[in-house]
């Protein structure tokens, strides 16, 4: 399955969507969003979604509840709070944000997953750590480093593919 990788959106509406259309182009079965949306009028821009999003918090957001209530309006969406465990046909995935990096480390090198997927840093990590992938897909807003980016995660072929939006 191919799966879409986002995180650190921030706000940032024109690539959100322009990040909704690449993936819906990609032909993603799932989107995993690392947390920091930041304000929940970015949330009902996922709806455009053609696949289920899981996401989980980040540091920078803000009202989890009004959060909450605009995934639970958006349909496809759902936010899973600090930490979600994903499995998709055998392949497991650990999404966090990646702001507790003593957990990070914990995930990364405890063997029990396929994959740790994590945002918060705004740098691309793509690489191996014995047989979980450890991947940041970047930054979605652009913000910090000027390159929004986002990754596709092939689970049968255990590579993962960051693209410049």
């Amino acid at each position: 399955m191919l799966i879409g990788l986002i995180s650190d959106t921030h706000d940032n509406l024109p690539l959100v969507e322009k990040a909704v259309k690449l993936l819906n182009d990609q032909k993603v079965g799932l989107v995993l969003h690392a947390g920091d949306y930041t304000s929940p009028f970015t949330i009902p821009k996922l709806k455009a979604l053609n696949c289920r999003l899981i996401g989980v918090f980040g540091n920078n957001d803000g009202d989890h509840e009004l959060l909450k209530k605009r995934f639970i309006e958006t349909k496809n969406c759902e936010v899973r709070g600090r930490f979600a465990e994903v499995d998709v046909e055998g392949f497991k995935i650990a999404l966090l944000h990646g702001d507790e990096t003593k957990l990070q480390k914990v995930l990364v090198n405890c063997g029990g997953f396929d994959a740790v997927v994590s945002g918060h840093t705004h740098i691309q990590v793509n690489k191996a750590n014995g047989k979980t992938l450890v991947i940041c897909p970047g930054e979605v807003c652009g913000y910090l480093y000027g390159k929004p980016t986002l990754g596709v995660l092939d689970t049968t072929k255990r590579v993962t593919t960051i693209l410049e939006l």
